[in-house]
Order: structure tokens, then C-alpha cells, then sequence
């Protein structure tokens, strides 16, 4: 099993394109021998069945120059006749031997009795015997020869028949041997591919754990040796992540908590100083104080941001998919912003299908949260948030758009960064701090989906924001 295992990757599929020629050249190889010996034997056949015609027609043909010579002989009685009739008669026997050299000829058994009528009419001839009895061994050679030819008729169809049975067979076994090196190719290529494809399929879902941030996890790959390699080295990968993530939290935690630490006595000190225990203060020092004051608060949210975006960093590696109404999700999201849209006087129009779809809906609440949020501050007064939800192909589409003075051409591409605010500031005053569309891009692309700024062509007025999810 060990020395299997030592197979690189490049060594597998060669071993199994190898195999898999093996396989292929088996079938051909033996289609072809089949297909030679076939021929062969079509060939032998044709070649014996015009041997035996040719046979035929000069064994005839002798024959009848033979009848004619014995009745030459019986009306001259000359003896120059015996002369031509024993050439006759060579050239019968040699067509006779001929016969003979044909094998599995059927028939053996006519050629002897017309090799036997032969020597008679030849001593009764050289005896003198009557005409009658002559012509009574005449048409015995004659009933001889018609027997010979349809026997070897039947000799030629029997050959001919056996050889459409034996092609007939041949083709059958061409067809099993095809149809079985294709089986054998087929099962070879789906276990090399099996054998090959398991371990790039782990390594492809061990880098998509470690893209969600999941890190605990071991990676092991078991295949070729080189894969194994490099799971190997995925593996120390996810290790030093791993570390590398753990440390970026800690330190973070640390900072945070170190930075709360002395803003929460300066809030308290400047709160002394706001209420005057220390002493009165004049116009310019509590211009001072407010300065002060305005700062710190600005200070602890970017402390509260740093720590919610790490919190978010562990809520993305974990997806609650369960199946949500569109029409009450959208209602409840604008439900919670509604004090909110009262008191800039705005009005949030939703419109969504009745269907539900599954999603993560504490996550995509607080995108559509931070949104609405953005489109309240940015609307001015008296003016409409559309909340709209529907599905294309398979893929649910939520756009939040407003009517505000909507995002700077040079912010298009930074605006999901964190802590990024646009240019264009707000109706009314706002103490955001730019990383609500981070998060939001955040929680979006750890749903598999994506969320971006659609374009304005300069005459609508307002942002939108689209959200693209898988149904």
C-alpha cells in the first residue's frame, strides 16, 4: 500500500492513460486477428471453390472427349484410337488427382467409383466387348460425374455456410472484446479519477475553511504523493493563520481594553470639569471642555467599532441558514428604524414577494439595519426609502435606495472600507463613524453573496445599494 501511496500525481494518470491504451490496443489487437484470420479463411475457400470449378469443367470435358473416342473406336476399330483414348484418359486421372488434393472434400467416395468405371471401360474396350456394355459404363462415368459435381456444389455451399457462421461468431467475440476493453477503460478512468480527484476536492474544501477562517480544524490528504505534500503544507498554513489570528484578537482585545482604560478616566475627568467641582469655569474653558468631551465620545465609539468588527470576525465563520419570509423580514427591519425615519420625517416604502427563502436572518438584519440607517441620515426631509426584495433565477435581489445627495464618483470604490466616510455629508447632523457598510460588506460576503453601490446616471437623485444572495 506504501509503495502506492509514494505514486506522484503525474505517475497516476500516466499509469492510468497506460492501462487504459492497454485496454484499447487489446481490443484492436485481437479485432484485427480475428479480422485476418477471417480473411484468410474467406480467401483458402474462394481459392479451392474456383480450383474445383476449373477441375470440373476439364474432367467433364475429358470425359466427353473420351465418350467420343470409344465410339469412334466401336465404328472404326482402329488402333490408333486406344492411343488417344489413354491420353483421355491421363488428363480425366489428373483432374481426378486434383480432386484428391482438395481437403475435406466430400467427394471421396464417387472419384473412387468413377476411377473404378474408368479401369473397366478401359479393359473393355482393349477386350472388344459389346457396344451395350460399353455404353452401359459410359453412362456410369457419366452418373459418376454428376455426382462429383453435386456433391462438390455442396462441398462449396457447406464452406461457404461454415465461413458466414465462423464471421458471424468472430464478429460477436469483436463485439464483446470492444464492449469489454471499453468497460475496463471506463472503470480504470472512473478509479483513477476517483483516486485523483478526492485529494484536489479536499484540498479545494480545506482552502475554502480556511478563506471562512476556520483554522481548527487538521488537514489531511491522502493520494499521490505530491498532493499529500501539499497538504502537508496546507496544514502549516492553517497552523500559522491560525497563530497569526489569534494573536491579531489578543492584541486587539489588549489595545481596546488599554485604551478604556485611560478614556474612561478622562471621561470622568472632564465630566468634573463640566460640572464644575474642581471650580467655576469660564465661557472659553467650557468651550474647552465641550471640545474635550465631543472627542473622547468620538474616541470610545472607534474603541467600540474595533471591538465590533472583531466580534464579527468570529460571527462570519458561522452561518444560521433557516427559511425567512421576505415580506416580514423586510416589514420587521423597517419597523425597528421607524422612530428613526420619524423623526427626519421620512417614509420607508418595502415591497418583497410572498416566498421565503433560506438565509441567515440576524446577519442580513443588521446589513439591512445599517443601511436603512445610512439612508435615513442621508434622505432629506419628507422624502422616501425604497426597500425593494425580489428573485432572478435563483438569486435573491434586495436594493435600498434613497433619495439623498447620494455618493461622490471618488468614494465609489472605498466606500465599503472601514472607517471610510464619503464626502457628501448628510442633511442633518450624524455621528457615524464609517464602518457600518464594512460590516455589512462583512456579513454579505460570508452568506456567499455580494453587495455593491449601483451606478448613478447623474440624474437620480439619492444611493443605492443592491444585495445579491443565494436562494
Amino acid at each position: 500500500m506504501r509503495s502506492i501511496i509514494r505514486i506522484s500525481f503525474r505517475q497516476s494518470m500516466l499509469a492510468g492513460l497506460l492501462l487504459i491504451a492497454a485496454l484499447l490496443g487489446w481490443a484492436t489487437l485481437r479485432s484485427w486477428l480475428l479480422l485476418e484470420y477471417s480473411i484468410a479463411q474467406s480467401q483458402l475457400t474462394s481459392d479451392y471453390a474456383l480450383q474445383l470449378n476449373d477441375t470440373m469443367q476439364e474432367l467433364s470435358q475429358s470425359t466427353i472427349d473420351l465418350e467420343r473416342t470409344v465410339r469412334q473406336f466401336i465404328v472404326l476399330k482402329d488402333a490408333a484410337l486406344l492411343v488417344r483414348f489413354d491420353a483421355n484418359a491421363n488428363r480425366c486421372l489428373a483432374a481426378v488427382s486434383r480432386l484428391r488434393q482438395i481437403p475435406r472434400l466430400a467427394s471421396e467416395a464417387p472419384i473412387n467409383d468413377w476411377t473404378t468405371a474408368l479401369s473397366d471401360l478401359s479393359g473393355q474396350l482393349r477386350n472388344a466387348e459389346s457396344p451395350e456394355a460399353l455404353q452401359a459404363t459410359l453412362d456410369r462415368l457419366n452418373e459418376i460425374n454428376g455426382t462429383i459435381d453435386r456433391k462438390n456444389r455442396q462441398w462449396i455451399d457447406e464452406q461457404y455456410a461454415s465461413i458466414r457462421t465462423k464471421l458471424q461468431q468472430n464478429r460477436v467475440q469483436m463485439a464483446g472484446s470492444i464492449i469489454t476493453s471499453f468497460i475496463g477503460a471506463f472503470i480504470v478512468a472512473l478509479l483513477m479519477s476517483r483516486w485523483l480527484t478526492r485529494p484536489v476536492e479536499k484540498l479545494e474544501a480545506s482552502i475554502a475553511r480556511l478563506g471562512e477562517g476556520c483554522f481548527h480544524d487538521p488537514i489531511e490528504v491522502r493520494g499521490p504523493a505530491d498532493l499529500r505534500r501539499i497538504g502537508h503544507r496546507l496544514d502549516w498554513l492553517r497552523q500559522r493563520l491560525d497563530e497569526l489570528e489569534t494573536g491579531r484578537e489578543q492584541t486587539l482585545r489588549h489595545v481596546s481594553h488599554e485604551l478604556k482604560t485611560p478614556l474612561t478616566a478622562l471621561r470622568e475627568g472632564i465630566a468634573l470639569l463640566e460640572e464644575e467641582v474642581v471650580g467655576s469655569l469660564d465661557d472659553s474653558q467650557k468651550e474647552v471642555v465641550d471640545i474635550l468631551q465631543h472627542n473622547i465620545l468620538i474616541l470610545q465609539r472607534h474603541i467600540e467599532n474595533l471591538l465590533r468588527l472583531n466580534a464579527l470576525a468570529l460571527e462570519t465563520r458561522h452561518l444560521n441558514r433557516q427559511p425567512v419570509v421576505l415580506t416580514e423580514l423586510l416589514s420587521s427591519v423597517a419597523a425597528d428604524r421607524e422612530l428613526h425615519a420619524q423623526s427626519r420625517q421620512v417614509n420607508i416604502v418595502c415591497q418583497a414577494p410572498e416566498s421565503s427563502c433560506l438565509l441567515d436572518a440576524e446577519k442580513l438584519r443588521v446589513v439591512l439595519d445599517n443601511l436603512l440607517s445610512n439612508a435615513i441620515d442621508f434622505s432629506p426631509s419628507g422624502g422616501n426609502i425604497n426597500l425593494d426584495a425580489k428573485i432572478e433565477g435563483g438569486i435573491l435581489r434586495i436594493v435600498c435606495a434613497d433619495q439623498g445627495p447620494g455618493v461622490a464618483l471618488e468614494d465609489y470604490e472605498r466606500i465599503f472600507e472601514p472607517f471610510v466616510q464619503g464626502k457628501r455629508a448628510a442633511p442633518a447632523a450624524r455621528r457615524g463613524s464609517g464602518v457600518g457598510l464594512s460590516i455589512a460588506r462583512e456579513l454579505i460576503t460570508a452568506m456567499d453573496g455580494q453587495i455593491r453601490l449601483l451606478p448613478n446616471d447623474g440624474h437620480t437623485p439619492g444611493a443605492a445599494f443592491e444585495i445579491s444572495l443565494p436562494k
